[in-house]
Order: C-alpha cells, then structure tokens, then sequence
C-alpha cells in the first residue's frame, strides 16, 4: 500500500492532505450563487475545456455569481507540468496530495467540501459532479435554485437513493466488506454524479467526517455524513431532473433536466450549443 492512499479503516480526521494547487483568493471579492465541484483526473484536459466552453462558463446566467472548481488528486509521477500551467491559465483547479484512484473518490469530495467551507462559506448552493456528466446550469439556477432564495439552510438533493444495501460480491465495482461497514442498509444518499446542497452544509459534511469511517463509496459517505447530522434529504421536485444514466439528446428534454451521465467530451458543446439555439422550440 502507498502511504498516500491511505489505510482505509481510519477515520478521515487523519488526513492531513495538503493542497498543491489552491485558489484561495477565488471569492475574495464575491459571494457565489453557486459553486460547481467537478471530479476530474489530470488526462481530462479536453474533457475541462469543453466544460468551461459550455455548462461550466461561469457567466451562464446574467447576473449570477457562478464559481467552477475542478478537484484532483496526485499521480505516482511526480509533479504535473502541464497541469501547472492550466491551472495559471484558468485558475479553476484545486489538489490535494492523496493519491487520485477510484478508492480515494470520498476524499476528493471532502477537499471540495473542506474548500468551501474554507474559502468561500458563504455560498448559496453548491453542487458536486463529475466530468462526464452534463448539467443544464440554466435550468438548475433558474428552476430549482433561484425560487429557494433567500437561500435555504440543511438543503440536499440529487437523484435520491433510499433503501439501498451495501453489495458483498467482491466482483462488484460497488464491493463494500463487513468490515469497512457493517450495517445491512445504507441511510438515504444521493448519486454522485450530481447533486446539489446549500453552502452552509459544506462546513457540516466535513465536521461530520471527522468521526464517521472512511468508505471510498463517495456518495454512500456523504449520506452517512448527513444521517450523522440528522440532516434529511429533499427529494427533488421532479423525479426526472437527475439522472444516473445517459439521457438520449434531444433539446426538449435537456432544457428540462438537470444532468445526464455518460457524457462524451465533445458531446457537452454539442449539446450545450444545440440547447442554446434552440431554447425556445419546445
């Protein structure tokens, strides 16, 4: 085992990671509407270009303060030159020095947590992704976001998972042993491949996080982080707003949802393009 990636039987108080890249001043003079948490691995770099290009534009509505952040971790090789550099150029990505594998998915999540609640704790909403996922930032302002103000307190929500059991065949990519958790279901949780919370919950996930064990199942943590705080979840007012699964394009249904997973990387400014030109057709 690496040191970096971690004994994973420990809580997550004993993480010391430290940011190699941070951007600290990034709210300095604003207070975000809503801040966008991006999941992303260094080889992604078209993946972040076409992001930025389209759903992740931090202008995307008039008028309102949008901060985009793309979270990494660190690979075997040392440091990253090119990274370095699109980091000088955009200044939208934050690392930390765990090791950036599947297993260590909650603690990305965490250092974004951890940088809200660090530097920019008086955002309204925040909301966690990854990169081959589509977000229609417009219809999640516009129509979810905006009608909360003035912006709620203890708010969660995603694609609601209820009822759900941890999966003891070790085949699975979702594996989980008795031993990292020993319950027989999980408290409620939303899918990791987006879901949406008020800014003040960050500080609260990261509290939580200091006395609940660490799993790499990242979304199934964070449930257990808001179960701990006796926080519930809101189910979304549309069951069809956030979807785990790829949702065949058409403009309709896209200007009507929230996010589609399964994204190629030039199919987030084909369809962020095509929803543009035709928002109004439907």
């Amino acid at each position: 085992e690496n040191e970096k990636s971690g004994n994973k039987t420990r809580s997550t108080s004993t993480w010391a990671f430290k940011f190699i890249i941070n951007e600290k001043d990034k709210c300095k003079d604003k207070t975000p509407f809503l801040i966008l948490l991006i999941a992303t691995t260094a080889a992604e770099i078209q993946r972040r270009t076409s992001i930025r290009k389209s759903w992740g534009n931090e202008s995307v509505v008039p008028g309102v303060e949008v901060v985009r952040l793309f979270m990494l971790g660190i690979e075997n090789k040392g440091p990253n030159e090119v990274l370095l550099r699109e980091s000088e150029e955009y200044h939208d990505i934050i690392q930390q020095d765990f090791l950036d594998t599947y297993n260590n998915l909650t603690l990305k999540t965490l250092m974004g947590m951890k940088w809200v609640a660090s530097y920019c704790s008086g955002a309204s909403f925040v909301m966690k992704t990854d990169s081959d996922v589509f977000v229609n930032t417009i219809h999640l302002i516009e129509k979810l976001l905006r009608p909360l103000s003035p912006p709620l307190q203890n708010y969660f929500t995603g694609c609601l998972m209820k009822m759900n059991k941890p999966i003891r065949n070790k085949a699975s990519k979702w594996y989980i042993s008795k031993e990292e958790y020993s319950g027989d279901k999980y408290p409620p949780f939303c899918s990791g491949t987006g879901y949406v919370f008020s800014g003040d919950l960050a500080s609260k996930i990261v509290n939580a996080s200091v006395t609940i064990k660490y799993i790499h199942l990242e979304d199934v943590y964070v449930g257990l982080c808001l179960d701990a705080k006796g926080i519930q979840i809101v189910p979304p007012p549309r069951h069809s707003l956030f979807n785990i699964y790829k949702v065949p394009f058409s403009p309709c249904l896209y200007n009507n949802i929230i996010t589609s997973h399964h994204i190629q990387t030039n199919e987030h400014i084909l369809y962020w393009e095509t929803l543009q030109n035709k928002r109004h057709s439907c």
